[in-house]
């Protein structure tokens, strides 16, 4: 025998179990062990973030009130997990400023849900509005609508970076497309954004880089994907604002 075929099943996928002086046969953990390996590798995570979990999130150590802020966050994200699907809202929505580790906590949520037998799939923002319209063909007809259809019904939808690309009436109508379908069906959707939003405590305003003493206005999530499709997004998912904190690229590379 190989030493890849699991011992517990001879491979079977099935082992005989006994319960009460009955003999039965029950389905073999390497089975959904096989199944989570199946998901996982056509859940089109970035070989990056593969390996993205809740362990191994990394939690400053210099500065105790981001230390705090991130850990209260992880909590939050692992509870999304935990109660999914039967918590109040399908979605879970990660706000912040770049490099504060949103597409690690992300990815973790969405392997754990992997784990647990849910299909998922993991989209850039803008790879998938890319293939999208690389879809339609020149009479404006969709020729291949696969990229378009499994943002719609997939299992778990995670969208990374989400408002990353300037907005056109194109993009706005396909973006709340999406989210509108996925919010009227219940269907889950992870996504992160470093677009501020006022209602999540986001910071409209930040001085200017090239006039000392000028303010800027930010744009916000909503001038980026559309009214429509901010309300909708926040009426399916919980909303968690991620803290000030070092770059976390920077500071897990260390």
């Amino acid at each position: 025998m190989g030493s890849n075929v699991c011992p517990k099943c001879g491979g079977t996928g099935w082992k005989i179990i006994e319960r009460h002086g009955l003999s039965g046969a029950e389905r073999c953990d390497c089975a959904f062990e096989e199944r989570t390996r199946y998901l996982e590798e056509r859940a089109n995570i970035p070989i990056n973030y593969a390996k993205a979990s809740f362990d191994n999130f990394s939690l400053p150590q210099d500065n105790q009130i981001a230390r705090r802020g991130l850990a209260d966050v992880l909590l939050l994200v692992k509870g999304y997990t935990r109660e999914f699907p039967n918590g109040d809202k399908p979605g879970l929505l990660l706000i912040g400023d770049p490099g504060t580790g949103k597409t690690h906590l992300a990815v973790a949520a969405l392997r754990i849900l992997i784990a647990r037998g849910f299909e998922g799939l993991f989209f850039d923002y803008l790879n998938l509005l890319d293939r999208i319209r690389s879809s339609y063909n020149e009479a404006g007809q969709y020729c291949d609508k696969e990229a378009y259809r499994s943002a719609l019904e997939v299992e778990v939808l995670l969208l990374d970076d989400l408002g990353s690309q300037r907005i056109t009436d194109w993009t706005e109508d396909t973006i709340n497309s999406i989210i509108t379908y996925r919010c009227n069906h219940r269907k889950p959707l992870i996504a992160t954004t470093n677009l501020p939003d006022p209602d999540a405590g986001g910071v409209l305003m930040e001085r200017s880089s090239s006039l000392p003493g000028k303010v800027e206005y930010r744009t916000t999530l909503a001038e980026r994907i559309g009214a429509r499709a901010r309300s909708r997004l926040f009426e399916m998912c919980r909303v968690v604002r991620m803290p000030q904190v070092q770059d976390y690229r920077i500071r897990t590379a260390r």
